[in-house]
């Protein structure tokens, strides 16, 4: 999506005014690019325009532009995007994505904002003033760890009619894992060592969630979990591919109550529920139970029948053999300290569900501060900060759309959001400019009317406790805010451009003060002792 939204650029027809910066300079990966005398760096009121002809020249892409529409067409393998001009919101395979700025045609160049590349391109950037060169890195593949055992991987996975996978997180003692469809899932519990595995047959990983990296037979990727006290690790990997199933699996540190739910609408979750005794003074059970839509499974100790998994229309199917889980040997057997726990997921039993994001991510790293850091490594602490605050309120169940250093899409959080029909959304985001003199203080934005009050609310208390200025609450259609069905904001706590605002964004105290006066907004608002 990176190069066909940079190629889309080029051929938008735009204006603007601009004040030409001489003798500058766009160095990609270590080469210095030749820029023609019309194809300068510029500063458009204050933010920094950069050329984009110069890169997308050597590309191959099949671009098309509508003079009657005013729209511009770009199509390559299976992905098209669509941009009209004068408009802040793209096109990608029907899915709307937003445009921070509208490109500006100058002296014949299209010019992007630098900004633009950073948020949208997965290309680290930075511009230095002092020597007027704009820095570009390209992301490089990260190959998965492989396991010791060398798999058949000449065959391709079979991935007719297969769901995506789009994102795994896990918060609050829960593994969400979040699909572009549906998927049937089959589980187990083992031991020797204790973990608990899914299988999600008919699904493959989609592209986003790779990020470029090789996901085949054997190859296994992790998710962060440090310091969790019953989770030592979760790994994935493509277990079959006939058809493509995707695994997952949790290690825990001890045996675990546990529950899977499935919406039927791409959201499945394990949700654990407390250590359990050794296996020889739990009582024997039937080792099933069903609710409306949501099913859970756990193994019976004393027959040689494999775990089922109920469906909702009651069927049942059997779960994965789990001889067969990667780094495992021959004597695994299902487990057999699985009880039966009745529930139905997170935002029951009276309790508010709230969905907080942790902006960017991955190989979006979001703005990059005066300091060089990164803006998505200041998003994640003060989300992990709100989820240990969180973990403390009993009437309130929580779901991270990211708990590590991982990439979901826009469109994959806003579908973790209204497929648990959360009752409220909230996404962490550090702000900055490319003006010459950064401002500094605290903004809040949200898109619908329904939104306002939860903004004015959670507002109130984070300006209150970071002591910045207060630059406002502003409505703006921001994609996470907009296609969210519940009462959504997006906090721009500070400016990472701002020497004043940097030198506290990055510190635990800041964090903190951050994290309380979110959940304490996120109380008041849900009226929530």
């Amino acid at each position: 999506m990176l190069t066909l939204i940079m190629i889309l650029m080029v051929v938008l027809p735009s204006t603007g005014h601009a004040a030409i910066t001489a003798s500058t300079h766009i160095n990609l990966d270590g080469q210095e690019l030749a820029l023609p005398a019309s194809g300068q760096v510029e500063t458009v009121d204050g933010t920094v325009m950069v050329p984009l002809r110069v890169i997308v020249e050597q590309l191959g892409y099949k671009v098309s532009w509508s003079n009657k529409a005013q729209t511009a067409t770009i199509k390559k393998d299976k992905t098209t995007l669509q941009l009209v001009a004068g408009s802040h919101v793209a096109t990608v395979d029907n899915k709307l994505i937003d445009l921070p700025e509208a490109p500006l045609l100058q002296n014949g160049t299209t010019l992007v904002p630098l900004r633009f590349i950073s948020e949208n391109t997965g290309t680290t950037v930075k511009w230095d003033n002092t020597v007027k060169t704009v820095f570009l890195t390209t992301p490089k593949k990260i190959e998965p760890s492989v396991p010791d055992k060398t798999p058949d991987t000449t065959t391709p996975a079979d991935t007719t009619n297969a769901s995506a996978l789009q994102a795994i997180s896990f918060s609050d003692s829960r593994l969400t894992v979040t699909l572009n469809g549906t998927a049937s899932p089959k589980y187990s519990a083992l031991t020797n060592p204790n973990r608990i595995v899914l299988d999600l047959p008919k699904t493959a990983f989609s592209d986003s969630f790779l990020n470029g990296k090789v996901m085949n037979l054997g190859n296994v990727g992790k998710v962060d979990v440090a310091g969790d006290p019953d989770v030592a690790g979760i790994r994935y990997s493509l277990f079959s591919n006939a058809p493509s199933t995707v695994r997952v699996v949790m290690d825990l540190n001890n045996a675990q109550k546990y529950k899977v739910i499935n919406n039927n609408k791409g959201v499945v979750i394990v949700e654990l529920d407390g250590a359990i005794k050794p296996a020889s003074t739990i009582n024997n059970g039937t080792g099933t139970t069903t609710n409306n839509g949501n099913t859970q499974v756990s193994g019976n100790p004393n027959t040689s029948t494999d775990p089922v998994v109920t469906n909702p229309d009651g069927s049942t199917s059997p779960a994965s053999d789990p001889n067969n889980d990667p780094n495992t040997t021959p004597t695994d057997t299902p487990s057999t300290a699985v009880p039966v726990t009745p529930g139905s997921g997170p935002g029951k039993d009276g309790k508010k569900l709230v969905v907080i994001d942790a902006g960017h991510g991955g190989k979006d790293s979001g703005a990059i501060s005066l300091t060089g850091r990164y803006e998505k490594n200041f998003t994640l602490p003060v989300v992990l900060k709100i989820q240990a605050l969180l973990e403390q309120e009993p009437n309130i169940d929580f779901v991270l759309t990211r708990s590590d250093d991982s990439y979901p899409t826009l469109p994959d959080r806003v579908k973790i959001a209204n497929d648990l029909n959360a009752d409220v959304f909230v996404s962490i985001h550090g702000n900055s400019t490319d003006s010459a003199v950064s401002p500094s203080g605290t903004e809040m934005y949200y898109s619908r009317t329904s939104s306002l009050s939860l903004a004015q609310i959670v507002h109130k208390h984070v300006v209150a406790a970071l002591g910045l200025s207060d630059r406002g609450i502003h409505q703006k259609s921001l994609h996470v805010t907009r296609e969210t069905k519940m009462p959504a904001i997006l906090i721009e706590a500070g400016y990472l451009s701002s020497p004043k605002d940097e030198a506290l964004m990055y510190t635990d105290a800041f964090q903190e003060q951050l994290a309380e006066a979110v959940v304490a907004g996120i109380k008041e608002y849900l009226g929530v002792e």
